[in-house]
Parts: C-alpha cells; structure tokens; sequence
C-alpha cells in the first residue's frame, strides 16, 4: 500500500471522529434540529420577557433587577443538560426506569401535602428549596403518566399479541394516571389536573383504544368538574378566578384585577408592540405575576401582534414537529410517549395564552419554555430529550 492511499484511507471523513458524528447514521444526523431550533429560540425569547418583566420590580428582585434573568438562564442550562440526558437514556431504556419515577414523583407531591410544601399565590404546590429556588413535583407527574400509560399500553401491541389495547389494558393505564390525580386535588391544583386530563386524552387516542374510553372520559371530567365545584373542594380564590372569567366586568380591581390589566397591556400593543423593555405596562408593574402565569401579556405589549404571533409560531413548530415524530415512530410506545407531549404542550399553551386573553380560565399554568420556573422548565426539556430519542429510532432511511 502507497503512503498516499494509507493518508487517504487513515483521513478520509467517514473514519475520522467528525466523520462519525455526522455520518448518515449517527445521532447528530437522526435528531430533529427543526424542533431544536425552535425550542430554543422560544427559551431565547422567554428570558427576554422574563427580564422585562422582573427587572424593576424591586420587591420581589431584591434590588438585583438581573435576579430572574440569572435563574432563568440557570433553569434552562439545567433543562438543556436534562434533555440530553433523556435523549442518551433513550425512551426505550426508559421503560426500565418507569416504575422508579413514577414512585419518586408520587412521593413529591406527597411531599407538597406534608410540612416540606408550602402556598404559592394561593397555590399549596411547592417545595422551597432555599436561595430564591422551589420545586413543583407536579410537572414531573406529567412525565411519569405520559411514559407510565405507554409502557402499559404498548406492550401486548409491540410484542405482537394485541392489534390495539383492550378494555383490560385500558383500565390499568388509567389506574397509572388516577392516584396522582387525586393527590394533586387534595392540594387543589386545578390547572394541573386539566393538563393530566388532556395528557391522558392524548394518550389514549394515541394508543387506538376504543373510542368508548374517550367519551366516557370526557364524560366523567364534565360529571367530576360539577362533584368538585358541588362538594367544595375548591379554595375560595379558584372559586373566585371562575368567576372572573363567566363575568369579566366583575370587580376589575379585585378576583378580576390580573386578567383586566392583562388584556389592557396587550391591547395597548398594537401591531409591533412598543419595543422591548418599554412596556408602560409592564414597567409600571400593573400586572400582576407577569414573569410566570402572565408573561404572554408582556410579549402582547412590547412585541405586539407580530411579536406574538411569532410566539404562538414557534409552539406550532414545536407541536408540529411532535406530531410527524409519532406518526413517524418504530413502535406504539415511541407515538404514544410523543403523542403524549403533543396533547401536554398543545393543551396549555392554549390554557396560558387564553386566559391572559380572558379566553379560558385563570389557572396559573406556565407557558412551555417561557414562563419563569425551573419545575416546568426542566419537565419541559426532558419532554424535548424523550421527542428527539423518539425521532433517533427511526430506520435511517426515513
């Protein structure tokens, strides 16, 4: 052999280390970098509403107006090194690991219901860590539901002794989901219970179980919405959010204050918005919880119609990206685990965007990669690792 065919042949890209990272088969090659691509230019766009929102507010920053903006960023890096932890785990190797977190997130919001928990904006969902940082265990929940009634569901079906899930199967996935959500209740966390009920929807239509179930589901959510507001379950101040949102004009200095301030900063917008960081509303601090439950209104007014809109975009490429992800998928478990995360995002994307808009309820549910807060966005990202782990079982040639 020639010294210059050895050169070539020890050089050539497909055997060095770049060659490997990029070559046709390889994982860089297989993720969706659409879906990357839009994740973090969302995340982008979040910390600079966050900063906007959070920078004067003196009382809450104390006097370091870059106090969110640090743990925004910080929550992120956390997220990003989550999501490619779950991308090199793999959702199939994540089966493996189901029954541990799905104990591990029963006995976090357990926690929240003992003396560690504590109230948030009338909110008893938390567990303050200390140094400005808490945790809400019910964001992991929706994890450990969406790959809990996976694993359940696909396993006769990927094995080949069952077309689709039977009633049977049916009955235990759900089994999987109704002990979390009658925990969460007790503390009451509504807005987290709309976002389980429409993951499990998503789930089962996933999965090809009998349209039977579905119905009888919606069903039973109507039944059981009319038990929980007959039997008292809710605190005053849910009771008191529904009722600002069937009469907008109910005391708009009161239960109706956020929502009426909301719709004024983003109305006041226009088409381009008055230019980051000069939100009069904003900077006047009329909102109330602007970095969390209402950022949107902050991106409505200083971005504007264009501004939002571009927002509301990128969730669509998101969500659209999920979706070819399931269709995609080498096996039932793979749909239903994207298929999940499709209905989780889509769902309260639309919760959060709508109520600042007086569309939907008040529920204090977070905008995916936007809002400030490290449970969601860290929840949020290992949905992302376990889409891309998803897309990377796909033949090659797809």
């Amino acid at each position: 052999m020639s010294a210059h065919t050895y050169a070539v042949r020890r050089f050539s890209p497909e055997k060095s280390t770049l060659g490997k990272l990029f070559a046709r088969d390889s994982a860089v090659r297989r993720m969706d970098w659409l879906l990357l691509l839009a994740t973090v230019v969302l995340c982008g766009i979040g910390t600079l509403l966050v900063y906007s929102a959070t920078r004067n507010r003196t009382n809450l920053t104390h006097g370091d107006q870059y106090y969110f903006l640090i743990r925004h960023v910080m929550n992120a890096g956390i997220g990003a090194g989550l999501c490619i932890g779950a991308m090199a785990i793999g959702h199939h190797r994540m089966r493996t690991i189901v029954p541990f977190f799905y104990v591990l997130s029963i006995l976090g919001i357990l926690a929240v219901l003992s003396p560690l928990g504590s109230t948030v904006n009338g909110a008893h969902s938390w567990i303050v860590i200390g140094g400005g940082f808490s945790l809400q265990p019910s964001e992991f929940v929706k994890i450990s539901i969406i790959i809990g009634m996976a694993m359940v569901l696909s396993a006769k079906v990927d094995a080949g002794d069952q077309v689709q899930p039977d009633h049977r199967t049916v009955m235990q996935a759900l089994g999987i989901a109704l002990l979390p959500i009658l925990i969460i209740l007790l503390m009451p966390d509504l807005g987290s219970v709309m976002v389980l009920g429409a993951i499990i929807l998503g789930v089962l239509l996933a999965s090809g179980a009998s349209n039977r179930w579905i119905f009888g589901l919606i069903g039973a959510g109507i039944v059981g919405s009319i038990l929980v507001w007959q039997l008292g379950i809710l605190d005053k101040y849910q009771i008191d959010r529904f009722a600002a949102f069937a009469n907008p004009a109910l005391d708009p200095s009161g239960v109706g204050y956020n929502t009426s301030q909301a719709r004024i900063a983003i109305g006041s917008g226009g088409l381009l918005g008055k230019g980051l960081f000069h939100g009069s509303q904003t900077s006047g601090q009329f909102v109330p919880e602007q970095q969390t439950d209402f950022v949107f209104s902050v991106a409505g007014e200083e971005l504007g119609f264009v501004g939002a809109a571009f927002i509301v975009a990128l969730i669509g490429v998101i969500l659209w990206r999920a979706c070819s992800i399931a269709r995609s998928a080498t096996d039932l478990y793979g749909t239903i685990v994207a298929a999940g995360v499709v209905a989780w995002f889509a769902f309260q994307s639309f919760e959060n965007i709508g109520m600042t808009l007086g569309i939907m309820p008040v529920t204090g549910i977070p905008l995916p990669f936007v809002s400030y807060g490290g449970s969601s966005m860290f929840a949020n990202f290992i949905a992302i690792g376990m889409l891309q782990s998803v897309r990377m079982q796909r033949p090659v040639s797809a």
